[in-house]
């Protein structure tokens, strides 16, 4: 139900070769290629996002990667996988970590895309929120900030915006502490 799980037969072909890139492979690669997703049924194409994008989110998934590396309850998916969050949406989260004995996610972080932002900030958030996701990180190279939504019984709550000399940090992840200023680095 959570982990990738090609549900399209179109998916398939795709997944297995995205799966197998390098951060910086992906980077080359997302620029220029758009990908599909499926929310709740609905095909949706989108474009590849920008430099920006991919160099905030390559640096989120490395210092991610970094601090989860010792905990042996965490996997941290490859960039942009896919994962079939609830039957019939197909998503493709900038950054998923899954708890290793389920496979199922406690924290995705979405990198807002500057053109192509209502899937994000919208529609997936509100996924996310009936799927009652433990950890959601709206990060907004728009405008230099982070969302940290906490899920609870009732759905996603607010829990911090970071911006300038706030540091992203998780109790979760011990050893995570990014600073803003080096998250947004040009």
């Amino acid at each position: 139900m959570y982990l990738r799980s090609p549900a399209s037969v179109h998916f398939s072909k795709e997944i297995s070769h995205l799966q197998n890139l390098s951060s910086w492979s992906i980077v080359g690669l997302s620029m220029t290629n758009p990908y599909e997703e499926i929310l709740r049924g609905e095909s949706l194409l989108r474009r590849g996002p920008g430099l920006r994008h991919e160099l905030i989110a390559g640096r989120l998934h490395a210092l991610v990667s970094q601090s989860a590396a010792t905990l042996p309850n965490v996997r941290v998916l490859p960039p942009r996988s896919v994962i079939e969050i609830c039957p019939g949406t197909l998503l493709r989260p900038d950054l998923v970590l899954v708890t290793a004995p389920t496979g199922k996610p406690w924290l995705i972080a979405e990198v807002v895309d500057k053109v192509d932002h209502h899937p994000d900030t919208v529609t997936k958030k509100d996924i996310y929120e009936d799927v009652r996701l433990p950890r959601l990180w709206m990060v907004d190279p728009r405008y230099d900030i982070v969302e940290v939504y906490h899920g609870s019984r009732y759905g996603l709550s607010l829990h911090c915006i970071l911006a300038n000399r706030d540091a992203l940090t998780e109790a979760l992840l011990p050893k995570m502490n990014v600073g803003m200023a080096e998250l947004f680095a040009d």
